[in-house]
């Protein structure tokens, strides 16, 4: 893999960044996709074939709810977004994944 080119995310990683990028409101699957994309600035690109089976794994354990509505472009969209439960999902998430850098770290910083 060459500097620049997209990275695969740890199992689990995904939920955690769908859930982050759901503090900030709604969104349709595209938008959360687009958002990912931008704020890592190009390095994490999400396919539909990710994205969706993960949005549905998030609404299967209810830290997601659904609705239908019109996107910007006027075309059918399912917006998501966070339940109470799904915001305490995150904030556990994010703890553990902190864990899990800094254990990472201190194996790649030994000497």
């Amino acid at each position: 893999m060459g500097t620049g080119d997209p990275l695969d995310l740890l199992p689990g990683t995904l939920d955690l960044l769908i859930l982050q990028t759901l503090t900030a409101g709604a969104q349709h699957g595209y938008a959360i996709a687009q958002r990912l994309k931008l704020l890592s600035d190009d390095v994490l690109q999400v396919g539909e074939s990710s994205l969706y089976p993960a949005l549905q794994r998030l609404l299967l354990k209810g830290w997601v709810k659904a609705e239908w509505g019109a996107s910007e472009n006027n075309r059918r969209a399912r917006y998501y977004t966070l339940t109470p439960t799904g915001r305490k999902r995150r904030a556990a998430e994010r703890d553990e994944f902190d864990r899990l850098i800094v254990a990472i770290h201190k194996v790649l910083d030994a000497t």
